[in-house]
């Protein structure tokens, strides 16, 4: 018989990252799919590996498993499809999002969130990252959790890797809690 297409766990509806266990085929396409295309670098199904999200799932204590699963993933076929254009490298980027809790509204502990954010950049090395890209931030705290989160997992593991980290900017000109960037 046919396997559909998403397999989703109980309680796991629109947990992307759960795709990164259940189906590594689908996930595996897409990033072939994007080096065929001429990539140069793919980011991996790790966005919401962070605390708020897998903590709405009940699933939080998974974080770096499921990290590490979807950077193996797209190392798995950046490896397999060999040097893009001219021999150059194809690149892993461990996508690391905000997650849905803004410490500067005390909507979680800066703590808490930065030491999840360890253990996701911890799995997306232990996967094969070439830089972490910590992305679409809107508070500024939330950037510093993430980036020393990071730098704390690279520290533990003797390592250095590029972050590259995105704000959003509202078209105010400010992020969303009206920080401006400066």
């Amino acid at each position: 018989g046919c396997r559909p297409i998403m397999s989703i766990p109980s309680g796991s509806r629109g947990c992307n990252e759960i795709l990164n266990d259940t189906r590594p085929d689908v996930l595996k396409d897409i990033h072939r799919a994007y080096f065929a295309a001429g990539a140069d670098a793919v980011e991996t199904n790790t966005f919401g590996c962070n605390l708020p999200n897998l903590a709405d799932y009940d699933i939080s204590h998974r974080i770096r498993e499921l990290a590490e699963k979807g950077t193996a993933l797209a190392r798995e076929v950046a490896d397999e499809m060999g040097p893009g254009r001219d021999g150059m490298a194809r690149f892993v980027l461990g996508s690391m999002g905000p997650g849905t809790k803004l410490p500067s509204l005390g909507h979680a502990p800066y703590a808490v969130l930065r030491d999840a954010y360890t253990e996701a950049a911890l799995g997306m090395i232990d996967g094969g990252a070439d830089a972490i890209l910590v992305e679409t931030c809107q508070d500024l705290l939330q950037v510093k959790a993430a980036i020393l989160g990071s730098q704390r997992a690279m520290e533990q593991l003797g390592l250095r890797l590029p972050i590259i980290t995105h704000v959003t900017v509202e078209t105010t000109g400010t992020m969303l809690l009206g920080s401006e960037i400066g």
